[in-house]
């Protein structure tokens, strides 16, 4: 009897696969949650967004492993969540795709929106899996292999706007200087603005701003640094 009174539970918050409130969509998404973070791991955050309200500086409902990205209940949408409720009509759902925490690491990420019977969007279950665990034992498995033949970079990139490029082309110098920002010290930091300097990305506006953003230093420091470099040039 009382598992055929929970199975009704669960048929009176789900109707083909919508929602009518963001508790509904809690009372199904929840132990998906807790599943899907143990299988993966601890570097695997979960996070259920309220949509609903509209109160886009405060969607986070429940969240599993939140310090993946530092954020908790009660955090902030993302721009994708913006984007998601700006244009209701478009189809919103995508996986695997690439995120970056704010202090730059880099996400494996997928995103599922749900609706009510009125086809709004009230809820988004995200999935967002920090890389960094295995960019480290890859950069450990790669010292201890042979060395290989570097492939040649990309000569000339076409992107659609200036930011764009200089993001870009940060992206880049991080991959050459083979470590991922979280774990960088002062000599990466630096050699990563060496590149960035040689390839002339400092002549871009406010692009020491956004250099040392993503690599998580204050814009002071980053110019100390490019100061320091550039003396030692000559």
């Amino acid at each position: 009897m009382a598992s055929e009174e929970s199975g009704d539970e669960v048929r009176a918050v789900v109707t083909e696969g919508r929602f009518e409130s963001i508790e509904a969509a809690y009372v199904v998404l929840e132990p998906v949650m807790r599943a899907i973070a143990a299988a993966v791991g601890d570097h695997c955050e979960v996070v259920l967004h309220d949509l609903g309200n509209r109160d886009l500086d405060r969607t986070i409902h429940a969240i599993v492993n939140g310090h993946v990205t530092g954020r908790a209940v009660g955090g902030p949408s993302t721009n994708l969540g913006l984007e998601a409720v700006r244009d209701e009509d478009a189809e919103h759902n995508e996986f695997g795709y690439a995120g970056r925490t704010a202090d730059g690491r880099e996400l494996h990420c997928s995103s599922v929106y749900y609706r009510d019977a009125s086809g709004r969007i009230i809820a988004a279950l995200c999935i967002n899996v920090d890389l960094t665990p295995l960019q480290t034992a890859q950069n450990i498995l790669d010292g201890l292999l042979p060395s290989r033949t570097p492939e040649k970079p990309d000569r000339e990139l076409h992107t659609h706007d200036i930011a764009s490029l200089l993001d870009t082309m940060i992206s880049d110098a991080v991959a050459v200087v083979g470590r991922p920002v979280a774990t960088m010290d002062k000599r990466d930091r630096v050699a990563v603005l060496r590149i960035l300097d040689g390839r002339g990305a400092f002549h871009v506006k406010r692009s020491v701003e956004t250099v040392a953003r993503r690599l998580g230093i204050s814009k002071v420091t980053a110019y100390a640094y490019l100061d320091q470099l550039r003396s030692e040039q000559g």
